[in-house]
C-alpha cells in the first residue's frame, strides 16, 4: 500500500538532460504524483521558474552545478514558501545544510532524509565508492587516513551530451580513461561521507556500452588494522546492509569468476562483492550498479519516497 500522500507536486528541472529524462519516465505513472513542466522557451526565465517553484511541493534539480545553485538561491527569495529541494547536480553533496541521499549510509540516514528540506542525490561512481569503504571504516577494518585506490567503469551515459553524441555516432572508442588530473568531481563527496581523512586516488574509465558501472577497491589485507581476513571485510558489509532493500552483498560462493557491469541496468539496486584468493592476503571488493539507476535517477526516486513520507 502508498502511504504517500496523494498528487505531491513536483517539478523537475532539467527535465531534458539524461537524468531528467530518466526521472519522469520512473515517476510518470504515479498516481500520487503531479509532474509540473516548463515550457522549453521558458527554461530560464526565472520569473517562470519562480512561478512553478512556488507551486510545487519538491523541486528536483537535474542541472550543471551553476544552474542548480541559481535554482536554490530562486527557492531561497522565497522566504520558506518554496519547494523542498533534491540536488541530483554535484554542487551541495558536501555543503553544510545538506543531507546526503545515501539512505544506506546508516541507520539515521534515511529519517535524516525524510525530515530534510534539503538533499544531495550522490553521484554514481560515490554510492559505488561510499557503499564499500564507509561501513568497513566503521567498523576499524580500514583506516580513515589508509591510502586507497579505486578502480571503476561506467556506461557512457554518465559521461553528458557531448560523450553520449560521440560514441552512439560511433566516433568514441570502445574504452578509456578519464579523469587524468585527479581531480574527479565525485571525491569529495567520497572522502566527506566515506569517512576518510585523505583522499583516494580514483582514475574512472568508460566503456563502449550505455549504462552499468562497476566500481573495485583493491586491498592489501596486512596493511589493514589487526591484519583482517576477506571473510571479516565480508561480515562487516553484512552486518551494515542486513535488511536494506536496494543493496545486496553477495554471498561468497555466488560470486563470478568474470563481472560484467551492465546486470543491473534500469534497476535501483546495488550489489557487492568481496573477492579474494583461496591462499593469498589481497581483496578486491566490488560495487555493480546502474549509473543512471542506483547512481543517479533511481536515487532521486529513493529519496524523493522518503521525503514524502514513503516506506523507509
Amino acid at each position: 500500500m502508498n502511504i504517500i500522500s496523494r498528487h505531491k507536486r513536483i517539478f523537475i528541472d532539467g527535465e531534458a538532460g539524461t537524468t531528467g529524462l530518466g526521472l519522469r519516465q520512473r515517476l510518470a505513472e504515479r498516481s500520487d504524483m503531479k509532474l509540473l513542466a516548463i515550457d522549453a522557451d521558458k527554461r530560464k526565465d526565472p520569473e517562470a521558474k519562480r512561478a512553478l517553484l512556488h507551486e510545487a511541493d519538491v523541486v528536483i534539480l537535474c542541472l550543471p552545478d551553476d544552474a542548480a545553485r541559481a535554482t536554490v538561491a530562486l527557492v531561497d527569495d522565497l522566504a520558506g514558501q518554496g519547494p523542498r529541494v533534491l540536488d541530483a547536480s554535484t554542487a551541495h553533496r558536501t555543503a553544510a545544510g545538506w543531507v546526503y541521499g545515501f539512505p544506506e549510509l546508516d541507520s539515521a540516514q534515511p529519517q535524516l532524509i525524510a525530515d530534510a528540506a534539503r538533499v544531495a542525490n550522490p553521484g554514481c561512481y560515490a554510492t559505488g565508492a561510499i557503499a564499500l569503504i564507509h561501513p568497513l571504516v566503521a567498523a576499524g577494518l580500514i583506516a580513515p587516513d589508509m591510502p586507497l585506490a579505486l578502480n571503476a567503469v561506467s556506461g557512457y551515459s554518465g559521461g553528458g551530451k557531448s560523450m553520449i553524441a560521440a560514441y552512439e555516432s560511433g566516433h568514441a572508442p570502445a574504452f578509456e580513461l578519464y579523469g587524468l588530473n585527479f581531480r574527479h568531481k565525485h571525491l569529495p563527496e567520497i572522502t566527506r561521507h566515506a569517512g576518510l581523512r585523505q583522499t583516494p586516488v580514483m582514475i574512472p574509465s568508460v566503456g563502449n556500452f550505455a549504462q552499468g558501472m562497476l566500481v573495485s577497491l583493491p586491498l592489501h589485507l596486512d596493511a589493514l588494522p589487526g591484519r583482517p581476513g576477506a571473510v571479516a571485510l565480508h561480515e562487516a558489509l553484512q552486518r551494515h546492509y542486513a535488511g536494506a532493500h536496494y543493496v545486496k552483498v553477495m554471498a561468497p560462493g555466488l560470486n563470478p569468476e568474470r563481472l560484467e557491469p551492465q546486470a543491473l541496468n534500469d534497476s535501483n539496486m546495488m550489489e557487492l562483492f568481496v573477492f579474494s584468493p583461496a591462499e593469498g592476503r589481497e581483496a578486491l571488493l566490488v560495487a555493480r550498479l546502474d549509473n543512471l539507476g542506483k547512481g543517479a535517477s533511481g536515487a532521486a526516486v529513493q529519496n524523493l519516497d522518503l521525503m514524502l513520507g514513503g516506506p523507509r
